[in-house]
């Protein structure tokens, strides 16, 4: 299994809660990416939470409808992986020949899985010297539960397609995400149905990756309950109102503050944490995605609490869509910040 590395020709998958999403890209480089083929297919939460034989077998049906709706002709696929299924991490070594380093650093890599290696699958990418210490080499270590990536390996080859790299998920919404040409440290944060992904990128390398509990569903449940609405009605106010304080007399901004006022401590907590870390890296700026690029006032609501300029997030900056596709994907564009990610990974 790849987690990391160059794949050659594929399209990419990110199974989410409610929906799932596919792509295929062609280009890359300086020349930028255009878009091929998509689908975005809306699924039911029982689905991707049954992990029976059934429920896998009915996944994977799933799968191939929306690869046969894309109209994709290759096997090869690369799999967005849950934060919550995997642990990512950026360690330091000694800095060594880059030859030498890779050999050595095979040796260490169990000290960096909190598993036994046996029990897990682990990749491992060199990022280079450490802005602390150019003594010191900075690695970025992953690796998820065997069985799990097992589970789903078969799951995905049992449709006759082909797994040839397995990321993380954070990993690719920040490569779809990222300013080009930025200075200081950016933020980008995925806020989904039940997590939200947090990931730090400076000198164009994450520094810091988190997955914080909780995400667009806690806000539904707290609006469900403080206005007594229906689940359906609960979302609907948030998506259209927000955080406006002029909107029904600001009942669900007064309803969600205490809720969000947690979770952007969670994201100012980060901030501090890489500024302590990297002595001379700044956090210029916060990137939303998901949910959190479709809540009215979102981002000002960050932006005033953590004192860092914050924006809405566009994982299509570098892919070249037709008008068509762009009518088509207007609603839900916000939601493939991962797989596009995933479809942007290198083919070195």
């Amino acid at each position: 299994m790849n987690l990391l590395h160059g794949v050659g020709d594929f399209f990419s998958l990110d199974i989410g809660t409610n929906s799932m999403r596919i792509v295929q890209l062609s280009g890359g480089g300086q020349r930028g990416w255009t878009l091929q083929k998509y689908a975005y297919v809306p699924i039911d939460q029982k689905l991707t939470a049954d992990s029976s034989d059934l429920g896998k077998k009915r996944l994977g049906e799933a799968i191939l409808g929306a690869v046969n709706q894309a109209g994709i002709k290759t096997k090869n696929i690369a799999l967005g992986l849950p934060a919550s299924k995997t642990f990512t991490s950026i360690v330091e070594t000694e800095t060594l020949p880059e030859k030498e380093l890779k050999k050595s650093f095979k040796y260490e890599l169990d000290k960096y899985v909190p598993m036994a290696m046996s029990d897990a699958k682990a990749d491992y990418v060199l990022l280079g010297p450490s802005p602390n210490d150019p003594a010191k080499t900075e690695v970025l270590v992953s690796s998820v539960a065997k069985d799990y990536a097992e589970s789903t390996m078969e799951m995905i080859e049992k449709t006759g397609l082909n797994i040839v790299a397995m990321e993380p998920e954070p990993l690719a919404m920040a490569r779809s995400l990222a300013i080009p040409g930025a200075i200081d440290a950016t933020m980008m944060v995925d806020f989904g149905e039940k997590s939200t992904d947090l990931v730090i990128v400076y000198k164009n390398q994450p520094r810091l990756v988190r997955s914080i509990p909780g995400g667009f569903n806690i806000l539904v449940s707290t609006v469900t309950g403080g206005l007594s609405v229906r689940e359906d009605q609960a979302r609907q106010f948030i998506l259209k109102f927000g955080l406006d304080s002029n909107q029904v007399e600001g009942q669900v901004f007064k309803v969600l503050n205490s809720q969000l006022d947690n979770y952007a401590a969670e994201l100012a907590k980060s901030v501090r944490f890489f500024q302590t870390k990297y002595i001379n890296g700044k956090v210029g700026g916060i990137v939303l995605s998901g949910y959190a690029s479709m809540i009215p006032f979102f981002a000002e609501y960050i932006e005033a609490k953590t004192g860092v300029p914050t924006m809405k997030g566009n994982p299509w900056q570098s892919v070249r869509t037709t008008q068509e596709q762009q009518r088509a994907l207007v609603n839900v564009a916000s939601e493939f910040a991962v797989v596009i990610g995933l479809s942007e990974r290198s083919n070195d």
